[in-house]
């Protein structure tokens, strides 16, 4: 009797561990989050008073916003990101309404990059920043000086970062708006 409980003990000690060895075989074989980062510096603003430092978007950079949110409609954004400014927030205002999204605000000076990563891990971000931060956001996530700051004119270019695994990728795009003035 001893010695059939004891091959029926090894018999599923045996099967514990395998399951196990399975696990950790399945886990080295799986594929890592891929993370997709999507900057964008805020819509035209309006330039007629050169002592506003917080202006709201001007008539294009609403059609802009508008035009971002169509650019984005297929991307299945998990969070938008902006600097608490009217003119980021009006940037993100259409994706956020139409994807559903609340805004949540970050201040480029004082970005985790790591912990960034980490919280947004395998999703499908939108990041509204300016013309000097979104470029050095940019470096920070690829760790290298890559980008200098945007010309105050560009208002079309789009970065688009993935993150997979310990692979970093980064493509600029510019779109142009044909939005009227």
């Amino acid at each position: 009797m001893k010695t059939i409980k004891l091959l029926i003990f090894a018999f599923l000690f045996t099967g514990i561990i395998s399951c196990k060895d399975d696990q950790k075989l399945s886990d080295a074989y799986a594929e890592p989050a891929v993370s997709t980062y999507y900057f964008i510096r805020h819509a035209e603003k309006i330039r007629s008073n050169s002592e506003d430092i917080d202006p709201e978007l001007s008539q294009k950079g609403l059609g802009r916003a508008m035009h971002w949110a169509e650019i984005l409609n297929d991307v299945e954004l998990d969070a938008i990101y902006s600097t608490d400014f009217e003119r980021t927030t009006m940037t993100a205002a259409p994706t956020s309404v139409k994807q559903e999204i609340t805004v949540q605000y970050y201040d480029p000076s004082n970005i985790d990059i790591e912990q960034f990563k980490m919280d947004n891990l395998g999703k499908n971000i939108l990041i509204v920043g300016h013309s000097n931060s979104t470029p050095d956001f940019v470096n920070e996530m690829l760790g290298e000086n890559k980008y200098a700051a945007m010309d105050d004119y560009d208002n079309g270019s789009l970065f688009i970062v993935q993150v997979t695994g310990k692979n970093i990728s980064v493509n600029r795009l510019h779109f142009n708006c044909n939005c009227p003035d």
